[in-house]
């Protein structure tokens, strides 16, 4: 019989509501080398380093809805992937209160332009780094490991 944890595991589980998020990522060239940047943003609610992301939406694709927080979010433009790298799952605190299980979809996207003016501007503060250290900054684990593993994938 399975025990109360593993019943309560699954349960949230079932009740996990799905978001989008967009990796934004930069490629800078030195004289020596190209170097990999990721874009992270900070929550406004807690402050924290996320990456943008968003609820779906009725008439766009998930990789439509995470190119749009992008832009919202960050004021990001930029070609976006079709395949998610992977997911990744998190505690997201709603307006009144309460917490509820997120599943988050995390599309690669490929930075064009990154706007000075964009809706939630003056809600966030943005931070180009590294993948490794933006595998600090996040939280998640399950993020910190696509992180890592998206320097491996550019790599290879």
């Amino acid at each position: 019989m399975p025990s109360d944890n593993r019943l309560a595991a699954n349960k949230t589980m079932r009740e996990a509501r799905q978001q989008y998020a967009a990796l934004c990522y930069r490629l800078t060239k030195t004289k020596k080398k190209t170097a990999i940047e990721v874009l992270l943003i900070t929550s406004r609610d807690t402050g924290r380093w996320v990456t943008p992301k968003g609820w779906p939406m009725a008439d766009k694709a998930p990789h439509e809805v995470a190119a749009q927080e992008a832009f919202e979010e960050a004021g990001i433009r930029g070609k976006v992937s079709e395949k998610p790298l992977g997911n990744f799952s998190y505690l997201k605190r709603l307006d009144n209160g309460t917490s509820v299980p997120c599943i988050v979809d995390l599309f690669p996207l490929r930075v064009r332009k990154a706007k000075s003016k964009y809706p939630e501007a003056d809600e966030r503060t943005r931070k180009w780094t590294s993948p490794e250290e933006a595998a600090e900054l996040v939280q998640e684990s399950e993020l910190k490991t696509l992180l890592i593993d998206f320097i491996n994938r550019l790599d290879g």
